[in-house]
This record gives structure tokens, sequence and C-alpha cells, in this order.
């Protein structure tokens, strides 16, 4: 019987492909020029971005709130697990495509989100097979009635209570507090790069 510790691994493991996966695509982003949009426009696209991150980081820490340490010992389908399996992902793929347009680049903002869901597709299989062989006929029923990602909002159940764990909601809003990271990170390759120290060698639109 598969047991907590090895669910647990599987996510360290997610987090630490995922962080080289964004890597990458940060020191693309200090070589990388653009000159197909205005100044307004790149004003725009981090504005969205910035708002994108922003709905990522309480979208997470609300799902928290119904998951809070649960996932290897219940079901949990109710709030926004009732729409989708994956809520904390999807409200990731959201934060992913924020981090992306602080670059100013539509390119490497599709780059972002194509690494993280790449990763978190590869990490959900196992998980869902982890979720499978410890839940069996419970977790197939989950399965059947509720989509992996891309949410099903007729499909919303709620509780009339929750019991909530007030460590983990706050954890949860410290992990999302690090896509913040990128609006200072791409700023400071911008001035680089305003500044000649640092030359790109491609253009991206």
């Amino acid at each position: 019987m598969p047991d907590a510790q090895s669910l647990h691994t599987l996510q360290l493991i997610r987090k630490g492909v995922l962080a080289v996966g964004i890597l990458a695509v940060v020191i693309l982003a200090v070589f990388t020029g653009e000159r197909l949009w205005s100044d307004a426009v790149h004003a725009g696209f981090r504005a969205a971005g910035l708002v994108m991150i922003g709905i990522a980081i309480v979208g997470r820490a609300w799902c928290s709130l119904y998951i809070g340490g649960r996932k290897a010992a219940e079901i949990v389908d109710r709030g926004p697990y009732s729409v989708t399996r994956n809520p904390l992902y999807l409200f990731s793929f959201i934060a992913a495509l924020g981090m992306g347009l602080q670059t100013g680049s539509l390119v490497l903002a599709g780059l972002f989100v194509l690494v993280t869901v790449g990763v978190f597709f590869a990490t959900v299989k196992r998980e869902e097979a982890w979720l499978q062989a410890r839940f069996g006929e419970v977790y197939s029923e989950y399965r059947r009635r509720t989509p992996r990602f891309w949410p099903r909002l007729s499909a919303w159940r709620d509780l009339e209570t929750l019991q909530i764990r007030p460590d983990r909601f706050v954890m949860t809003l410290k992990d999302g507090s690090v896509f913040l990271l990128a609006v200072p990170i791409f700023a400071f390759v911008a001035w680089l790069q305003s500044k000649g120290w640092v030359n790109a060698v491609i253009t991206l639109p």
C-alpha cells in the first residue's frame, strides 16, 4: 500500500524539476530581446501578469483550506476540488503565465506555461496512480465525474462547514509568494539590457 511519504517524495521531485525548467527559461530571457511591442503594451503585459500572479496566490491558498494535508488520507471532492481534480495546479498554470508576461514576450510567457504544464502533467499521472492504488473505486468514481484540469463549474459542490489548518494555509501563501519574484527578476534583466551590460542574442515577440 502506498504511503504519504511516497507522495511527498513525488511532490519534492516535481518542485525540483519545475525549478530547473523555469530557471532555464529565465536564462533564455536574459539573452532575449523584443522589438515588436511598444512600451505601453509591455506595461500592459506586466500589469496583467501581476494580476494573474495575485489570483494564483489567493486561489492556491483557497484550495489549501479544503485539502489542508488531507490528500493522503481521503478524497477531497468539495469546493474547488468538486470542479477540477487539480485546482492547485490549475492556479499554478495561471501563475506561470503571469510570470512569463513579466518578460514582455508572449513566446517566453508561453514557454513558462508549457514547462509548468509538462512537469505537472507528468506528476499528475504518477499521483493518479498513487491515489488509485490507495483509494480504489472511491477515486475511480471521483475521476469519472471530475475533470483533471479544466474546471466543470456546473459540478460545484461545497460543505456547510469546513475544518481548516491555518498552518497549511499560511504555508501555501508563502509558497505562492515565490511567484512574485518574477517581477523584480525580469525588471532587473530589462535594466541590465538597457545599460548594455547584457546583450540580447535572439529576438522574440
